[in-house]
């Protein structure tokens, strides 16, 4: 319903694999992604913004598999970052590194040297400290950093708050009335070379308004730094586009494409975006097995092995995420259940007040998982993280191997007693 998942006779399939398929040679739970889903959204950046100038840079943080990395970079992805381990991960997946904006508001010293190592496209700076420090790293190494301010220009994404990121109170950007000056203060500095500003308001956005009234604010900012003779390179929206989950209505990437062309009509800069759940959401699914189904009061529980150390969206968010039966089935009665893990917190569940034709051994897949699913993760109660898995037409390929219990205690050691 919400992803790369179609249905053959009573059997899902990804691609041209049958989903029960991945279980068998991979166990559950286990991530499956759809090589295909993930090339044909990044292409349709490609061509919506065929026109113009642009860059098209994936959040990794949405999905951080070098394999996953390796597939958008082979199409020619750049890529957005915040730390130095994801800039290490597109290095590895063979990225681009002159493709790289590197986010995050919180880099050391020791990340800036690698980032201007290996010489990335900017840094998107957050904060006149972090302007300071990167002069400072930039002429230690003899280098100049090409820079982007991260303007918060106090807009209401109208998302979830955990992840609106373009207002006043959020910790993200400097505010935009103080941008005209801090730019001035950049534009002085030895080592660093102005070359853009940069936006994000929020993630999993489904109304185009809160672009278009971001923007309007850059393009305000860009003009001005224009009169002062600091001329921008590139205009880097953010991303946060959002996807399908549940009946949300979502905007095309036509339309948004469209609502964003009268404003940036005849101008030069460069059109950079950084759209990272809308690549990867949908292309994705969790696999888990039915364990125990039990009944307290009124309640059905369906207990499943893969829990909120697996996929967190839904205790973290309140998220909603469709959950289905691998196999369409006709003799079992339907019911509905609450979905929930083996992890020892009341909020750990995938799915609540669902209905279902199941029994115990069963198999479900949560569809929308490709996005925020591994990448957040953890070992929590000590559970080894799940293997993820690649699907490329009628071919599987294990991209992540299953933990074992050998790698939760790697770097651990017992102390030696007196």
């Amino acid at each position: 319903m919400h992803s790369s998942v179609t249905t053959n006779g009573n059997q899902r399939t990804m691609e041209d694999v049958p989903l029960r398929d991945i279980i068998q040679k991979y166990g559950s739970p286990c991530y499956a992604y759809s090589k295909q889903a993930i090339s044909e959204n990044f292409l349709a950046y490609q061509q919506a913004l065929s026109s113009r100038n642009h860059l098209i840079c994936y959040a990794v943080k949405s999905n951080s598999n070098i394999a996953v990395l390796q597939t958008l970079a082979n199409l020619g992805a750049g890529f957005d970052i915040v730390s130095v381990g994801e800039l290490e991960r597109v290095l590895m997946a063979g990225g681009d590194p002159t493709k790289v904006v590197y986010s995050g508001v919180a880099k050391t010293a020791d990340e800036m040297r690698r980032a201007l190592e290996v010489g990335i496209h900017c840094f998107n700076v957050e904060s006149e400290s972090e302007l300071i420090l990167l002069n400072k790293t930039a002429a230690e190494t003899n280098q100049m950093a090409p820079v982007s301010l991260r303007v918060n220009p106090d807009v209401d994404a109208k998302t979830h708050p955990y992840i609106s990121t373009g207002l006043k109170e959020n910790k993200f950007g400097i505010d935009i009335s103080r941008a005209y000056e801090v730019y001035q203060q950049a534009a002085k500095m030895d080592h660093i070379s102005v070359v853009g500003v940069d936006c994000h308001i929020g993630s999993q956005l489904t109304d185009i308004s809160p672009f278009i009234d971001a923007m309007g604010h850059l393009l305000l900012l860009v003009d001005r730094l224009a009169e002062s003779g600091i001329n921008l390179k590139h205009i880097d929206i953010g991303g946060g586009l959002g996807v399908r989950y549940q009946n949300e209505t979502v905007p095309s990437l036509a339309s948004y494409i469209d609502a964003l062309d009268p404003l940036l009509k005849d101008r030069s800069e460069t059109l950079v975006m950084e759209p990272g759940r809308s690549i990867t959401a949908n292309a994705g699914i969790l696999l888990t097995q039915v364990q125990v189904i039990k009944k307290n009061g009124d309640k059905n529980f369906a207990v499943v092995d893969a829990a909120m150390n697996d996929m967190l969206r839904p205790a973290l968010y309140d998220a909603w995420m469709d959950i289905n039966s691998v196999e369409i089935t006709s003799d079992i009665l339907k019911s509905d259940y609450d979905v929930v893990g083996p992890v020892c917190e009341t909020g750990d569940f995938l799915a609540k007040d669902r209905t279902l034709a199941i029994k115990e051994g069963d198999y479900l897949y949560l569809s929308s998982a490709g996005a925020y699913g591994f990448s957040m993760s953890s070992n929590y109660n000590s559970r080894p993280r799940v293997a993820e898995v690649m699907v490329d037409g009628d071919q599987t390929h294990l991209i992540r191997a299953r933990e074992t219990i050998e790698d939760l205690v790697r770097g651990e050691q017992l102390v030696k007693e007196q």
